[in-house]
């Protein structure tokens, strides 16, 4: 048993998402109440080949544990050997196997939901990693439903996981080829999830506390993964515990806090130096931070002025004046 799933805990993932859930965000929404994380996916080759770049994403602080390190590959004595490497680095509290990621240049390469396709592929990749760490970190893993919908085949492929040794899988409902569209099936989740006896973490459409108790209580998994929901609210994690315990609703984010987070997460990331000086940063910066202003007043506007903001002050005035609009909207 996964220790974060003992004394019938029901966890919260923040879900792996390339571009976004890096460490600083990791940190931002373990501070707002995410129980568990993972990084973004990681090239096994990449590891492999001592890749600075590729490292990066393997980065951690001891405050996120849980945290795991997921990998992607094709290759599982290579994809074995990475996942010490990585454990040698800086011990994760967990391995996890990317068998879900839709993008063209992974599936390309033979890694992500491209193995839904072939599972004894899919089994000698879970088994390459389980028998080269499993004595060291668990193995997790986390899929899709299957490649499309004539070929959703998620409690067989949950079965051979399991036989191959991961210690829990995520699932997310949605077929590769629907990518993020359509509505994600929880009746599939929920049929993994009876069908093996490790943890299931279901994945798809939590958006809210509702959303979170409806799949406690109406299906057998055992924690939910939270992400593009968390992009742009990442006080769900917060709100969705909160509604749990006491069947309330959090009053809604004021935009001030918004904005303070905002600002708190650029400090953050132009002060780790990670994509490089400040300019440099905020550029890189440019989607998150649209994604995060969704639902301001003017928002059209506001997103449109976010996609050429290259340093902290020109965030800090664009702040101020979504903030002086509210305050004259609610005189009105």
């Amino acid at each position: 048993m996964l220790p974060w799933f003992s004394n019938n805990a029901f966890p919260l993932y923040l879900a792996p998402m390339a571009g976004v859930t890096d460490v600083i965000f990791r940190q931002i929404c373990k501070e707002l109440g995410a129980d568990v994380m993972v990084t973004e996916f990681v090239s096994a080759e990449g590891i492999m080949q001592a890749d600075d770049r590729t490292r990066k994403y393997t980065e951690f602080t001891d405050e996120q544990r849980p945290v795991g390190v997921q990998l992607f590959g094709a290759d599982g004595e290579r994809m074995g050997e990475a996942a010490k490497k990585i454990i040698d680095w800086k011990r994760p509290d967990f391995i996890d196997i990317n068998f879900g990621c839709p993008v063209n240049k992974v599936v390309a390469r033979n890694g992500g939901s491209s193995l839904l396709k072939d599972c004894p592929i899919l089994a000698s990749v879970a088994s390459g990693v389980a028998k080269a760490v499993g004595d060291q970190v668990p193995v997790t893993a986390k899929m899709r439903i299957g490649w499309d919908e004539n070929s959703v085949n998620a409690v067989e492929v949950a079965k051979i996981l399991e036989d191959s040794g991961m210690q829990a899988i995520a699932v997310h409902g949605r077929t590769r080829a629907q990518g993020y569209s359509g509505e994600a099936n929880w009746d599939v989740i929920d049929a993994v999830a009876r069908a093996v006896k490790i943890p299931v973490i279901g994945n798809g459409d939590i958006h809210c506390g509702a959303d979170l108790l409806k799949r406690k209580s109406e299906t057998a998994v055992s924690g939910v993964m939270i992400g593009r929901a968390a992009m742009q609210n990442p006080w769900v994690f917060r709100e969705a515990k909160y509604f749990l315990e006491t069947g309330k609703v959090l009053p809604e984010v004021a935009e001030e806090e918004r904005w303070e987070l905002v600002m708190h997460h650029c400090n953050l990331a132009v002060d780790s130096k990670r994509n490089g000086n400040e300019k440099q940063t905020l550029t890189a910066m440019r989607s998150r931070l649209m994604a995060y202003c969704k639902g301001f007043p003017g928002a059209k506007e506001l997103r449109q002025k976010l996609c050429h903001v290259s340093s902290l002050a020109e965030v800090e005035d664009l702040a101020a004046l979504s903030l002086e609009k509210r305050a004259v909207l609610q005189e009105l």
